[in-house]
């Protein structure tokens, strides 16, 4: 059960990508999530931030689109520990060429303890996660407040 006394100073960067058959189901999703996601940083690829700052009025600071390079900018900010969720909508069926690279962002991830979501089920669970608490661990890890 979710505290509302309970103050939470920890800010979460959350980074959004989503395959091009997924960016509606990121944008409902985001939509359906919006009180819990405003209190934490939204980062994305160009089109994926387009969509979800339309849909939900959010701030989303919005990096090239994933074809420009906007996944390898979120790989990069992985690397640099300046990521602390991605959600990644991802299509392992019809992946066009271009799209974000899979293997690579879920390896970083792993690599760096960031919790992951590649589909709308395990995004539900890490934001129910995210609004009960159960993951400060991240900012102890982290370090910072």
């Amino acid at each position: 059960m979710v505290d509302p006394q309970r103050e939470r100073v920890f800010v979460m960067r959350i980074a959004l990508i989503a395959h091009d058959s997924r960016k509606e189901l990121m944008a409902q999703f985001c939509t359906a999530y919006v009180r819990i996601l405003s209190e934490n940083e939204l980062v994305a690829t160009g089109v994926t931030g387009k969509i979800v700052h339309d849909a939900t009025g959010l701030p989303v600071r919005c990096l090239y689109p994933g074809r420009r390079g906007g996944s390898e900018q979120i790989a990069a900010m992985i690397g640099c520990g300046e990521v602390d969720m991605l959600l990644f909508f991802r299509d392992p069926v019809a992946a066009k060429p271009g799209e974000p690279n899979d293997v690579t962002l879920l390896r970083l991830c792993d690599m760096h303890t960031i919790p992951v979501a590649t589909n709308i089920a395990t995004a539900e669970v890490l934001i129910h996660g995210l609004e009960r608490g159960d993951l400060a661990w991240i900012e102890l890890q982290r370090g910072r407040k």
